[in-house]
């Protein structure tokens, strides 16, 4: 059985899990947009009150921090800080050839802390809530990295 293909339950994990990563740090940017257009404010650069068809009448006032905007732009840049090294480490992991039960808990289990975490952050869950489950989701990552290099090293 070759390792990158649709016939490896393993690999089909990995699809599946990168998959649901990438069109959440995609949606993510346009959940951005969208809240940045609904309340006309949390803009991000000054070029973006030139007036245009989206932002009829610039106002200064659009530059300044918008929590409900900010907040969707640091969920973002939480995905960017972590969806990447799950996809990286992901793949080599595949390749590695772990069983379809551990790739199943470690890579659903991140799937599950991120859109979790996402939920929390959302909702204006306390520290402690995001924190827990951003751990869960980076142990994940550092576990499939550690069985990576446990592999590669010939253990």
């Amino acid at each position: 059985m070759s390792t990158l293909t649709i016939q490896n339950p393993v690999f089909v994990i990995y699809m599946i899990a990168a998959a649901l990563m990438v069109l959440k740090v995609m949606g993510q940017g346009w959940v951005t947009v969208y809240r940045m257009l609904k309340v006309g404010s949390g803009w991000a650069s000054a070029e973006d009150l030139r007036p245009g068809l989206i932002n009829r009448n610039p106002n200064p006032s659009q530059l300044e921090i918008n929590d409900y905007v900010d907040r969707s732009r640091r969920i973002h840049r939480n995905d960017l800080e972590n969806i990447p090294a799950f996809l990286a480490v992901g793949l080599l992991f595949v390749v590695a050839g772990p069983s379809t039960l551990l790739a199943g808990v470690l890579m659903y289990g991140f799937v599950a802390a991120r859109l979790l975490h996402t939920l929390a952050y959302t909702t204006q869950q306390s520290h402690e809530v995001r924190a827990t489950l951003y751990t869960a989701g980076s142990l994940a990552v550092i576990a499939m990295a550690i069985y990576v290099l446990w592999v590669a090293l010939g253990h």
